[in-house]
């Protein structure tokens, strides 16, 4: 029996022949009652401790959920974590290393190997680790020297698993109930109950995309002072397509491209998979650390650079219009083009600056969608280029997907026509303002604090502990985390994650995470 006072958490361990079981008693009747739901390892006939321990770390590699390069808990943590002795938990390594699925680093501890080089032939991995490692050494000082690809796929497939009720910390959009909205069914009706639905139904739609949406993208694009008509226009399949459409059109496989750090962690990953060479910018709140982009450029000559302007994501962070002018000072003094993704347009105000304003998009590139702010299933986004890169743009969607959903953009175009989209839209920033509140007293409270000002959706908080190891352990409470390692372009673990404000305003949340931070 083990009592910790200042936590007060009373650890009884009985053991027996066949079974092995840890009980922790908590002052919190919610957080105890979340214990109670995670999975106990209980020794059986049947499997041993060691192998449902390695069971558990093998099936969250196999869901994405526990990424390439991710340091599994130590020996002796994992023991405290699991209730279990250390030979178990070395058991349980062991297995897993005859599995291929971690790898042992000398002083270091165990990491989750890549699989993809683990089937490749030993010379292909060879000559990739010194090709990452000769870029490394040329970069700015500070960066991590070994290269580890990022695998933002363990945060979506968590979003796409639905494995808990609870509602998730790390997601990374609104909940199904906030975008619950009577206008669009609407929408649909109306596209779908015309003369021309056979029409648009039966054949392929405008290769740039249904110029009624482009007109009306074009009057949202004026009031936020970005001087584009249809013509500059194209519809993708979300946001992401549209920075997929300009990174094969403008780039090729080793070419180098600035992005923010911290930034969005599938950027990272979808660049790295184009072979791209990474060049992580220091994110701070006024914009990119300027220092660091023309060193990169004297040095490296990157073509582009990937930017939010308005409520960076993680941080919340928004440009400053110095920053701005200097930032597009420096892209035509070297000759790189700037792809500014405004994702979250619809939740910042609209007097905020923005890079294509001030640019008048001649170099460069607006990019913005509405799975966000309407329906995540819809997949609608689009992009804004200027003139001299429009067909190349448009060329690169039409070998990609032909055209897009013709009958999705017109209900699309009909909801922004009548003003739906921005009523809705304002209806859900009054509801977000509220539940950042919320959220950010509860956080307080919790004994964090925020390392940016919070803002937007998403909040950058510092807890205090190593939020890799703090995800794994509240995934057994049925949370998933979005830990600060996932948004750096090489992995680094630390004491940030990134929480939504709309999922975080419940204090059930924050009784077990503070119950499982003391653990850590």
């Amino acid at each position: 029996m083990v009592l910790n006072v200042a936590s007060i958490t009373i650890q009884l361990q009985y053991t027996f022949a066949d079974i092995e079981i840890i009980c922790i008693v908590l002052p919190s009747h919610t957080a105890a009652a979340a214990l109670k739901k995670a999975p106990m390892l209980v020794k059986t006939f049947s499997q041993s401790l060691s192998a449902q321990l390695a069971a558990r770390f093998a099936e969250r590699i196999a869901t994405g959920l526990l990424a390439p390069g991710a340091r599994l808990p130590s020996v002796r943590h994992c023991a405290q974590q699991q209730g279990v002795s250390p030979s178990t938990v070395v058991a349980a390594y062991d297995q897993l290393l005859a599995q291929g699925l971690v790898e042992a680093q000398r002083n270091r501890g165990f990491y989750i190997r890549n699989r993809a080089l683990a089937l490749m032939d030993k010379g292909q991995v060879a000559m990739k680790n010194d090709n990452s490692k000769g870029l490394d050494k040329s970069l700015a000082p500070g960066f991590a020297a070994h290269h580890v690809p990022v695998n933002a796929t363990a945060l979506i497939r968590g979003m796409f698993q639905g494995g808990s009720d609870k509602p998730q910390p790390g997601l990374g959009a609104f909940p199904p109930d906030w975008l619950d909205t009577p206008f669009l069914p609407a929408a649909i009706r109306r596209v779908t109950s015309g003369p021309q639905f056979k029409a648009f139904s039966t054949q392929y739609g405008e290769p740039a995309g249904d110029l009624g949406l482009r007109q009306a993208l074009s009057a949202r694009l004026q009031s936020l002072a970005i001087d584009a008509t249809a013509q500059h226009i194209l519809t993708t399949v979300g946001a992401t397509h549209a920075l997929d459409i300009v990174s094969r059109t403008l780039l090729r496989a080793g070419d180098c491209v600035m992005v923010e750090e911290p930034g969005w962690a599938i950027e990272f990953a979808r660049l790295d998979a184009l072979g791209m060479r990474i060049l992580p910018v220091p994110r701070g709140p006024d914009g990119p650390d300027l220092a660091v982009m023309a060193r990169y450029c004297e040095l490296h000559q990157p073509k582009l650079f990937v930017s939010v302007s308005v409520l960076h994501n993680p941080t919340g962070y928004c440009l400053s219009p110095g920053s701005a002018h200097r930032l597009l000072q420096l892209a035509n003094t070297h000759n790189f083009v700037i792809v500014e993704d405004d994702t979250y347009s619809h939740l910042a105000p609209e007097h905020a600056t923005r890079l294509s304003a001030l640019d008048g998009l001649q170099r460069t590139i607006y990019v913005s969608g509405f799975s966000k702010i309407l329906a995540p299933g819809w997949r609608i986004g689009f992009l804004a280029a200027p003139p001299h890169l429009y067909e190349q743009l448009l060329d690169t969607k039409l070998l990609a997907t032909l055209t897009t959903p013709a009958l999705l953009e017109k209900a699309l175009a009909w909801c922004m026509e009548q003003g739906q989209l921005r009523r809705h839209a304002q209806q859900v920033r009054t509801r977000l303002d509220q539940a950042r509140s919320r959220s950010v007293k509860l956080a307080l409270a919790a004994g964090c604090s925020f390392a940016a000002p919070p803002a937007g959706l998403f909040g950058w908080v510092d807890t205090g502990v190593d939020t890799d190891a703090l995800a794994q352990r509240m995934l057994d409470m049925g949370y998933l985390l979005a830990p600060g390692s996932l948004f750096h372009a090489n992995r680094k673990p630390g004491t940030l994650m990134r929480i939504n404000f709309c999922t975080t305003q419940e204090a059930a949340f924050w009784q077990v995470f503070e119950t499982i931070r003391a653990t850590l």
